[in-house]
């Protein structure tokens, strides 16, 4: 008898299941209803709902019992985590899915990282999907390894387990009916695209819309995400460690239901996910705001795996995956029982990481007089920090001036910021001014630097910045806080520059101990090194710096430092 032979003589009750969940109530998405029923399982798929028997039975006791959660859209660099320490991590907190742009070890390792991160995720009991990374480089602006072809796309999306295409950053260029970005989306498999447009209202949004792109994950406001449903688009509500647009967006779910919303965690940093949660947090956090417990549920569930055509998951239903999540209540959603395709989950076995995806910092040798900014009189642009979010803010300062040099001054809360190109050697740095951080003394450096992952320093003393960078070489990656040419602390993240080979404590350990070297050093922002790397995303508004100098993404155009 076949799989499916057998699967239909379960459901029909001719054969016993492999496995009966008895005594719960359980979530039909479709409907929104508790059901007080039995779930047969056979062959890791639900076969039935009703009253069954099996080999193996599983009292609940009254348990709530719904689908897994599925992420819609993150990027599994950002977590720091080797995939199996991931997965290690979310699996118990209900996720059993997600959909990941692999673009951040793209731009550093090119399309052979991509095709490593898909095969190592592949006996992973977490279910992994990813999009073809469509900006590498995000923007002309950036410099990453080297950039994706149009034939490295249309690779990766023969590829299984490659969905569509990934977050079409380049908004501007599809805005604009540039052909190259138009070519990407008319490649095959590349029908199901994933949108990146964050502040793109009305005619221009029409215009990103008309291109075939169906969803967005940057929407801030109420307007932003209903602009984007009345669209066509898929609202995807992000609550990421620094960008938290989830309570912003929630009265849309109040208001509309949740049909086209989706959750999605985008980037989260290691501590954050161990203290707080994954996409139950999500969950969590918007029945406390108001929204019913079984709507939440949805957005975790059964709308992500709609949206990206995982016909099979999001759902306990006759056919679909058997990923249970067990709660005992419907206010923390901490679960009590993961069962990923009908089985607890077992020993995860180790990834193995080969040695060229390493050894990925080459810069030059730097001093402090390669941070030196000659100044003969007025304004300069300065970067201006959003508190928890990825847009910035374009400020117009005098600099304090010693010596005919621009200097950081801590007591106006200007530090320097530099990025490095660290892919080739070229010795290309760029350089600026940012107000925020709130440093008094030191640098911060990091080679998580989205999206082309160059080496990004802030800081208000030049020795200490050298320092900071010339340490990272030393760890060929990670993240490091430095005063008085002294490391204070440090995260070696030797995996391209972006992933720690390391136990998920050690590495939340390290973390911890970056975030508070950093407000020792006088640091008032709650996710430093988070914030630091986004500084150089030439694709998010409003000035951000590459080592090609600052760019005014409203413009998509390099702008001197020096306001003429």
């Amino acid at each position: 008898m076949t799989d499916l032979a057998r699967r239909i003589a379960v459901a029909r009750g001719d054969e016993p299941a492999d496995l009966v969940v008895r005594g719960g109530r359980v979530l039909s998405v479709f409907t929104r209803e508790w059901l007080e029923t039995d779930v047969a399982v056979c062959d890791g798929f639900v076969a039935g709902l009703g009253e069954y028997e099996g080999t193996e039975t599983l009292d609940v006791g009254g348990a709530f019992v719904v689908p897994g959660f599925i992420d819609a859209h993150m990027h599994l660099e950002s977590t720091k985590l080797l995939v199996d320490e991931f997965a290690r991590l979310v699996l118990p907190m209900g996720t059993t899915a997600v959909v990941a742009d692999p673009h951040e070890i793209a731009n550093v390792l090119g399309s052979d990282g991509i095709h490593w991160l898909l095969d190592v995720c592949s006996g992973l009991p977490l279910d992994v999907y990813f999009t073809a990374s469509s900006c590498v480089p995000a923007s002309a602006f950036e410099s990453p390894r080297r950039p994706l072809t149009e034939g490295d796309l249309q690779g990766l999306l023969r590829r299984r387990r490659v969905i569509g295409l990934a977050e079409m950053m380049n908004f501007p260029g599809v805005i604009a009916g540039d052909p190259a970005e138009l070519q990407k989306l008319a490649l095959d498999g590349a029908e199901h695209a994933d949108g990146h447009a964050p502040g793109v209202l009305g005619k221009a949004l029409n215009a990103y819309a008309a291109s075939g792109i169906r969803s967005d994950h940057e929407a801030l406001t109420v307007e932003e995400g209903r602009q984007r449903l009345r669209a066509g688009m898929w609202l995807l509500i992000r609550e990421a460690s620094m960008a938290r647009n989830l309570v912003d967006l929630l009265p849309l779910v109040q208001e509309l239901g949740p049909a086209r919303i989706a959750f999605c965690t985008d980037d989260r940093d290691p501590e954050d996910i161990s203290d707080s949660g994954h996409l139950n947090q999500m969950v969590r956090k918007a029945v406390a705001a108001g929204v019913a417990p079984e709507d939440a549920l949805v957005l975790a569930s059964l709308n992500p795996a709609l949206w990206h055509g995982l016909d099979h998951l999001g759902a306990i239903a006759p056919g679909y995956q058997a990923d249970l999540v067990v709660l005992d209540d419907l206010e923390s959603f901490e679960p009590r029982l993961v069962l990923k395709a009908g089985r607890p989950v077992e020993e995860i076995p180790e990834a193995h990481v080969p040695e060229w995806v390493k050894h990925t910092v080459r810069v030059q040798p730097i001093s402090a007089g390669d941070f030196n900014i000659p100044w003969s009189g007025g304004q300069a642009r300065v970067i201006g920090l959003v508190p928890d979010q990825v847009v910035t803010e374009e400020l117009i300062e005098e600099p304090t001036i010693v010596d005919g040099h621009a200097v950081s001054d801590p007591g106006r809360d200007l530090a320097k910021i530099a990025v490095i190109e660290r892919h080739h050697g070229t010795g290309r740095i760029g350089l600026g001014f940012v107000r925020g951080f709130g440093l008094g003394s030191g640098a911060l450096a990091s080679t998580v630097a989205h999206d082309a992952h160059n080496v990004v320093v802030v800081g208000v003393d030049d020795n200490d910045m050298a320092r900071a960078v010339q340490r990272l070489v030393e760890l060929g990656g990670g993240i490091v806080a430095v005063e008085s040419r002294g490391v204070r602390a440090e995260l070696p993240l030797p995996v391209a520059g972006l992933l720690s080979d390391a136990p998920l404590a050690d590495v939340v350990a390290q973390s911890r101990a970056c975030n508070e070297a950093a407000a020792a050093l006088g640091c008032q922002v709650a996710t430093p090194f988070l914030t630091l790397s986004f500084l150089a995303l030439s694709v998010i508004p409003k000035l951000k710096i590459t080592d090609h100098g600052l760019v005014d993404v409203d413009r998509f155009e390099i702008v001197p430092l020096a306001v003429e």
